[in-house]
């Protein structure tokens, strides 16, 4: 629910009830990933969706006969080899399961307080029990930094071991799922969790205050990032030439070791070294290399990335540590302008950050990848300059 809390939590401040069908596994060509929420009232206004609308009316139909009927949790499955797949809609192929709970906010303290959280950008996550013992199906605890947890899933022992889980996934900020099984002493059964976070947005740090900086700041803010812009030219790093960024003016290893000491950087922070000068490249790649983010690149010719790559080496990086460095940076799309530079930039980060291949569609890569478990890893070129 929590990617529709800012709509969400005016309803249930008015304590409103109302039955969230939300994703709980997708598998094959499933256009939306677990996590996503639908959100059916007693006088059936919807909010979000499930599955692109290849199955909400279908969802919205089992969500209004729960409001009017038994609110115990219960789960619902959809699959392009199932006899009603050309009934609902699912026509793309794939399956999607999902878990339908009827929530009262007069009952369910925990749920303003989450909410309110998710929308104003604070930190919070939220764990429910997806799979399981029925006793235990649709139990949720919510989690916010500094703050106690609220909620329970009907066990103290399960409780801290879902805390503790639930907290490193926010650290993350991803979404998932995660199973607890039999032999770990949690709980008599096999349970899944389902782990949704909301943090606050992820960084894009840019450095080098140039043409291409402006184009890829307006597209990382598009993409949901906290966009900084910083160069230790004053001249050159102006609010005015980027309006979509907020400007930094100093030396940029002096801004990413200020940022990294204050804790404001993450797993999910993205570094573009776009400045083509030694002097500030080094010293800044040097640092950002050895510090856990989600994507590093830097702008520059082939010849400048092996004569760059001689001089980290030199500097005392590890082979690994050069193998994180993504230069020159962007996918291959024949970039010519600015804009179409940031373009290629923006799409071998997001293919980094969702482990895609950058090849065409039509080539038989699969179009929708499925969410990675918790106790998984992400898998972790035009040139420019």
């Amino acid at each position: 629910m929590l990617e529709i809390a800012a709509d969400l939590v005016e309803r249930v401040r008015c304590e409103t009830p109302f039955v969230a069908a939300t994703v709980t596994s997708v598998a094959g060509s499933a256009p939306r990933q677990p996590g996503s929420t639908l959100v059916v009232n007693a006088d059936g206004t919807v909010l979000g969706n499930v599955s692109g609308g290849c199955v909400d009316a279908a969802v919205h139909d089992a969500c209004r006969e729960m409001l009017a009927g038994d609110h115990q949790p219960r789960a619902l499955r959809f699959g392009y080899s199932d006899a009603d797949a050309l009934d609902v809609g699912l026509t793309c192929g794939g399956t999607i399961e999902l878990l339908l709970r009827h929530h009262d906010p007069t009952t369910e303290p925990w749920l303003e307080p989450a909410l309110a959280d998710a929308a104003s950008g604070r930190a919070v996550a939220v764990a429910t029990i997806v799979r399981g013992p029925r006793t235990h199906l649709g139990r949720t605890i919510a989690v916010r930094p500094g703050r106690p947890v609220a909620g329970t899933l009907g066990d103290e022992l399960l409780d801290q071991v879902a805390e503790a889980q639930t907290t490193g996934a926010l650290h993350a900020g991803r979404t998932g799922t995660l199973e607890l099984g039999v032999a770990d002493s949690y709980c008599r059964e096999p349970m899944t969790l389902l782990v949704e976070t909301r943090s606050p947005p992820p960084r894009m740090l840019v450095f080098g205050a140039i043409d291409h900086a402006a184009a890829l700041a307006r597209l990382g803010s598009f993409l949901g990032y906290r966009v900084t812009v910083c160069d230790a030219r004053a001249t050159f790093a102006t609010p005015e030439r980027f309006p979509d960024a907020e400007v930094v003016v100093e030396w940029p290893h002096r801004y990413l070791g200020s940022q990294a000491e204050a804790g404001l950087l993450d797993q999910r922070t993205v570094v573009c070294v776009l400045t083509h000068d030694p002097k500030f490249d080094l010293p800044l790649l040097t640092a950002a290399l050895r510090m856990p983010v989600a994507y590093v690149g830097a702008m520059g010719s082939r010849r400048t990335h092996e004569e760059r790559l001689t001089r980290l080496r030199e500097a005392g990086l590890t082979g690994h540590e050069l193998d994180r460095l993504r230069s020159p940076i962007g996918l291959d799309l024949g970039a010519r302008t600015p804009q179409e530079t940031a373009l290629s930039i923006a799409a071998e980060i997001v293919a980094h950050r969702h482990g895609g291949t950058g090849a065409a569609l039509r080539t038989g890569v699969p179009i929708h990848r499925p969410g990675v478990p918790l106790a998984g890893a992400v898998p972790s070129s035009q040139e420019s300059g």
